[in-house]
């Protein structure tokens, strides 16, 4: 049930008239991020503005038969109505509207929803708007201090890097036709079809697919894929059945299984590069292959150092967030969807994370994005929360770090990577990322830890950008960069 809450104003803002409105201001609470607000302007205030804007009105208004500025208030009152009706609502929707945003304190994460067409300036009486608007929920700050946090460790070996560097050249390698049926790693070129009954539901022409045992699609699963084709080849159709999430952009379908078909067109085999010097050019113009280890080197500490976070991070959020029962509209989740994924994207590619691994990631979080999303917000609500109350601020330099990191493991420079950034509205998300990195700082800083062993994981599956419904909740490309765009790099998978 809604809980309502009552005032009236007392401070003026600077965007208000001479005086501050005698406004009347009822909140319900509708739920706990949700409020409908309702406002009342007295008649004495509309009067006011009707007589500020009228004066700012006669010594430039032209009527027939007066000079300019000579017309009486009411025959300019009476010829411009219309106008300075407009006019004046406009005026004290804005001031309003303001004035119960500073002196409610409404925190607000997102626009008001108000209908300005359906808001009228009466003849007499007072004028009366409602707005719904979302606001930062209230809560009781859990203790941040003093934690027990198990951190991965793990010293980057020979080993490691020899892996990586096998992985690298894994990447490298050619597929050549084929035709015998598919081995591990070797490459498919096929038609997928989804059908749910008769209907079909999506389907993906000549997608090129690396036989792995597991195949990713952005709201589904499909374990023993390997197997499946193991014995097919060119010309030939397997079938199988895939579980749709359960957050599936499509309600009706979610945690049901769906028919594919897999039309097989070319099988490719999967021969090794040798490392050789214009392999070395290619990737990025090293003169040995102990150089082009180094790199190896620095981009699996790069991704050790993203798992440590993501880890640590993980159980300081579980910490945080384990009182935080309030919910959160389902609106403002699935808007908020694709920022968690552009938020991720962005630490991964910070990390030195390569296309396809990324893509594994993100296909991973799609299929649960809304739960997932939940608990980011909230993780967010409280971190911004310790943030105000210790002073962690953004700055300049926050920023020129986090970009110059973006541009080291692109290959771009920094200012194409800020101007990608602001092109498609992502700085807000960089800045929120700077203020919860620097905020998991502090609490982390006050926690103790635990060294726990780490491996890398390895991975299994094969991520397809496409949805098995149609489309998924937050649907983003992954962005890469081209060959224009950006010299060779080697990537690792991770």
């Amino acid at each position: 049930m809604a809980s309502s809450e009552s005032s009236s104003s007392a401070v003026a803002t600077p965007e208000a008239a001479a005086q501050p409105l005698n406004l009347d201001v009822s909140i319900d609470k509708v739920s706990t991020c949700q409020r409908r607000v309702k406002v009342t302007i007295p008649r004495e205030d509309i009067a006011r503005y009707q007589d500020d804007a009228l004066g700012e009105l006669v010594p430039t208004a032209l009527l027939p038969g007066f000079r300019p500025g000579r017309a009486p208030r009411r025959l300019v009152g009476s010829r411009f109505k219309s106008e300075l009706s407009d006019q004046i609502r406009s005026k004290l929707l804005t001031d309003a509207m303001t004035q119960v945003s500073e002196q409610q304190k409404l925190a607000p994460i997102s626009e008001p929803e108000l209908d300005v067409a359906a808001v009228l300036l009466p003849e007499d009486g007072p004028m009366t708007f409602e707005f719904s608007i979302e606001v930062r929920p209230e809560f009781e700050l859990p203790n941040w201090k003093g934690l027990s946090i198990a951190r991965p460790a793990r010293e980057i070996a020979d080993a490691d890097v020899d892996e990586a560097l096998a992985n690298l050249l894994a990447e490298r390698g050619r597929f050549v036709p084929h035709d015998g049926s598919p081995a591990l790693g070797d490459l498919i070129v096929a038609n997928l079809r989804f059908r749910g009954g008769d209907r079909l539901l999506s389907e993906a022409a000549e997608t090129e697919i690396v036989v792995r045992p597991k195949l990713s699609f952005a709201d589904a699963e499909l374990p023993g894929f390997d197997a499946l084709v193991k014995k097919a080849k060119a010309g030939s159709t397997v079938k199988a059945t895939v579980r749709v999430a359960d957050e599936a952009a499509a309600e009706e379908l979610r945690g049901k299984d769906v028919d594919l078909e897999i039309e097989i067109l070319e099988v490719k085999k999967h021969e090794l590069p040798e490392m050789t010097p214009a392999l070395l050019e290619e990737l990025g113009g090293f003169e040995s292959e102990e150089a082009l280890k180094g790199l190896v080197r620095k981009q699996l500490e790069g991704q050790l150092e993203w798992h440590r976070r993501r880890q640590v991070r993980q159980q300081v959020a579980s910490a945080l967030t384990a009182s935080a029962t309030w919910d959160l509209p389902p609106d403002l989740l699935k808007r908020q969807a694709q920022r968690e994924l552009e938020r991720a994207i962005l630490e991964l590619r910070r990390s030195g994370f390569d296309d396809d691994a990324i893509r594994r990631y993100v296909n991973e979080l799609r299929q649960s994005v809304l739960a997932s999303t939940a608990r980011a917000l909230k993780e967010h609500f409280i971190l911004e929360r310790i943030a105000e109350d210790e002073g962690i601020a953004d700055t300049a330099a926050d920023y020129d770090e986090e970009i110059r990191a973006i541009a080291a493991q692109s290959g771009e420079s920094p200012r194409r990577v800020r101007a990608g950034l602001e092109r498609r509205g992502l700085m807000d998300v960089l800045r929120n990322q700077i203020i919860e990195r620097k905020t998991i700082e502090l609490v982390t800083s006050h926690a103790a830890f635990k060294d726990t062993p780490f491996d890398f994981p390895r991975p299994d599956a094969e991520a397809i950008d496409h949805a098995v419904c149609g489309s998924v909740i937050g649907e983003e490309e992954i962005p890469t960069a081209t060959q224009a765009e950006a010299a060779p790099r080697p990537g690792v998978r991770g």
